[in-house]
């Protein structure tokens, strides 16, 4: 392990993230509303800190290994949430370091599950910090990086590898890992301008349009209003949502190429767009018709208005709330809950399993249907008519087991702080997907703020397990990893 280079690494990704906070510092100096001092006093704390890790490893300048990659991710996510979180203590916003580091987890994984409340209240400066965390996250501050450490003489296909979600990590978008980069960032750029210019367009103020496609693009689901996307009441704003956290929950390569190629056609030519679109619809269709069924709405075409709304911001792992899904018949909160398991697409901002390990799953099951049949028959798994090699399968296996056992843990354990179970098992769902609210007391009508602390550190645990799929944390804890 080649300590000094992370050491350098992880001084430098300290001070580019310690610019970020340099917007909500600008915005509060100009709003004069006593919010400077505390970015201030977190920008210089992030910034010193930075600087202090780099000096003394400045001349460290070998190739970072794919050991090391993962080591830099791991630390980054844990330090950053700690860094982020500064300028909510400073503020005094919220009571204890564990209420301050799982709002900022929650920003940066665009978990955006929230201990906050009174946010209508809340200074400018603040709302735009917890969007800017979430707007960083969605990508990932990491793959940012990545664009601009190689200025800087760090090697970034190790911290690209280690950071990319999905099952295929391997595959690059152009030859080289800063242009990648760069590629991702600059469709996640464009997409984002064009999200605030039309809720700008569509009624809201500037910093509520620019907090929103922060939020949106990122499948983070942060508001500045308590009552998130329910206070527009406008069914406008909730259709140019819909669209971006759908953009957002989409693999961001299939963007990339779709706009290189200017080829259109290339979304519904790719397997895993198809199912994430069918999923989508079949699964709004089936709500609108149980709520229009159950009498919560009189009105089909309301029922259908936020079926469509709640269906792309739980299956996306957004979190927005137009209604309060906990108040309606408990089927359509578990509907909800399930598709944030698995309904985005590898790739994108979104948490939780994927669409495409699902149907590789699916695919699975069904050959070892055939093969109970006729015993001696070869039946290969394909996906997109290419055979999926074995190895893949077995990664995917391993990745939905582990999945559903370390859900199981983290329900339990926080069952056992002495939350009840639904509240439980709901808050595990949603820290370790990604997805924002839960049911019970964790529903989408109100926070996490009375959770005990013991079961925000386990839940911001869970988060940074959901980030970063898993494996990227869990392989630091075996044996195998720290021998030379």
């Amino acid at each position: 392990m080649q300590f000094p280079v992370i050491q350098r690494v992880m001084g430098l990704l300290l001070i580019i993230f310690s610019a970020a906070m340099l917007p909500s510092l600008a915005l509060a100096l100009s709003a004069a509303d006593g919010s400077a001092r505390p970015f201030l006093y977190a920008y210089a704390v992030t910034l010193l800190s930075g600087v202090a890790l780099w000096l003394p490893a400045r001349g460290a300048r070998r190739e970072l290994r794919l050991r090391d990659g993962f080591v830099v991710v791991t630390l980054f996510w844990g330090l950053l949430a700690f860094f982020g979180a500064l300028p909510f203590l400073f503020a005094g916003i919220v009571p204890h370091l564990a209420d301050a580091y799982f709002e900022t987890m929650s920003g940066l994984t665009t978990t955006g599950s929230s201990v906050i409340s009174n946010l209508d209240r809340l200074a400018p400066s603040i709302n735009l910090w917890r969007g800017l965390l979430e707007f960083l996250g969605g990508m990932g501050i990491v793959v940012l990086a990545v664009a601009i450490l190689p200025l800087l003489g760090v090697g970034g296909m190790q911290l690209y590898k280690a950071e990319t979600p999905g099952p295929m990590k391997e595959n690059k978008l152009t030859p080289r890992i800063r242009e990648t980069a760069k590629a991702l960032w600059f469709i996640y750029l464009v997409l984002t301008v064009a999200c605030a210019a039309a809720l700008l367009a569509a009624g809201m103020t500037p910093l509520d349009a620019i907090v929103h496609s922060f939020t949106a693009l990122s499948t983070g689901g942060f508001s500045t209003h308590d009552a998130s996307i329910a206070f527009f009441q406008s069914a406008t704003i909730e259709m140019i949502l819909t669209l971006f956290m759908f953009l957002g929950g989409a693999n961001f390569a299939l963007h990339f190429m779709a706009l290189h190629h200017r080829e259109p056609r290339l979304y519904w030519q790719d397997s895993e767009f198809r199912a994430y679109l069918a999923l989508l619809a079949g699964a709004t269709l089936v709500l609108a018709v149980y709520l229009y069924a159950a009498k919560t709405y009189s009105d089909p075409l309301q029922a259908l208005r936020y079926s469509v709304f709640q269906v792309v911001t739980m299956a996306t792992t957004t979190g927005y709330m137009s209604a309060d899904f906990g108040a309606w018949p408990p089927a359509a909160g578990a509907l909800l809950m399930i598709l944030s398991f698995f309904a985005g697409s590898a790739g994108s901002t979104a948490g939780g399993i994927k669409v495409v390990r699902a149907v590789l799953l699916l695919k699975q099951g069904m050959c070892e249907l055939k093969r109970l049949i006729h015993p001696s028959a070869i039946v290969p798994l394909k996906l997109a008519g290419k055979s999926v090699p074995e190895r893949t399968v077995a990664a995917v296996s391993a990745f939905f087991t582990a999945y559903l056992v370390i859900f199981a843990v983290i329900g339990l354990t926080v069952a056992a702080l002495g939350v009840d179970l639904v509240t439980a098992f709901s808050a595990a769902a949603a820290a370790l997907n990604n997805t924002g609210p839960g049911l019970g007391a964790v529903g989408p009508a109100v926070n996490f703020a009375q959770l005990p602390y013991a079961a925000k550190w386990v839940l911001s645990l869970a988060m940074l397990l959901g980030r970063l799929e898993l494996f990227t944390l869990l392989v630091l804890f075996t044996p195998a990893f720290w021998r030379s």
